[in-house]
């Protein structure tokens, strides 16, 4: 008898077979990059996996039934899209072709990794996998995954092995999100692997951009990223209010905000 299986047609399985690679999960988007097709094409294909009881739909994106990192996709990679694509169009003006840069694990910086297909002959060091799903063997662009340990439900890697790899590398430009910005600790996260990794690639590098969303102003989180004065750009999405700005100010950091420069 014919089961739910194997009405799925070759594209679907294929579908299925890119979600397990980058971890489960992933923006319609990306999936749509990495199947070189159309989106209209990967709705249309995720629309009869799910009704095949195979992925999961969120707002522009889709997970695997029984991924183990359900909760961040359909958490932090679906709140705030249009802005974060904002935010990530706007990082744009900050690399040019050639560069060698760093990007780390994050919701905002995945929206990056999509929007930096428009750069060429890049060389990208990532403990990301959608980065290096989203780069990888695109206008000439060379992709480093820094190995260690794979967290699932943060899809990329970290340890004292990523953390050794990545710092063979001399960047032009270090791009990393934030769980939180204060005026008083400056950048936080709540990973201390994570936290331990920008330290290392920021000594490495000749400029440090943040992309983060305001919703990160004045929150909490229990570590310290970086030295705040070691971060010489901020973009994102709204003013910070006056005492943020200050220490902003004081640190040395540049602050964008992302509507004001995004292209059309």
């Amino acid at each position: 008898m014919e089961t739910e299986t194997d009405k799925i047609p070759h594209r679907g399985h294929e579908l299925l077979n890119v979600l397990a690679r980058l971890g489960g999960s992933a923006r319609n988007a990306q999936i749509a990059q990495v199947m070189n097709v159309s989106e209209e094409t990967v709705r249309r294909l995720i629309k009869g996996l799910a009704q095949a009881g195979k992925v999961e739909r969120v707002h522009g994106g889709t997970y695997l039934r029984g991924s183990a990192d359900t909760p961040m996709y359909s958490g932090a990679l679906e709140q705030n899209a249009v802005e974060k694509t904002q935010i990530a169009r706007a990082v744009l003006d900050h690399v040019i072709d050639g560069m060698t840069i760093f990007i780390n694990v994050g919701s905002t910086t995945t929206y990056v990794a999509e929007q930096l297909r428009d750069r060429k002959s890049l060389i990208v060091v990532t403990n990301s996998i959608t980065s290096v799903a989203a780069l990888a063997d695109h206008n000439d662009n060379r992709v480093f995954m820094a190995g260690g340990e794979i967290q699932p439900a943060e899809r990329g890697t970290f340890g004292s092995a990523t953390e050794e790899f990545a710092a063979q590398f001399s960047y032009d430009l270090v791009i990393f999100g934030s769980d939180a910005i204060s005026a008083n600790q400056g950048f936080l996260a709540s990973n201390p692997a994570e936290a331990s990794l920008t330290r290392v690639i920021i000594k490495q590098s000749q400029l440090a951009l943040v992309a983060a969303d305001s919703r990160k102003f004045n929150r909490r989180a229990p570590i310290v990223a970086c030295t705040p004065d070691h971060v010489s750009h901020l973009i994102t999405d709204a003013p910070p209010d006056p005492a943020l700005q200050l220490a902003l100010n004081d640190w040395g950091v540049e602050v964008h905000i992302a509507h004001k420069l995004s292209r059309k």
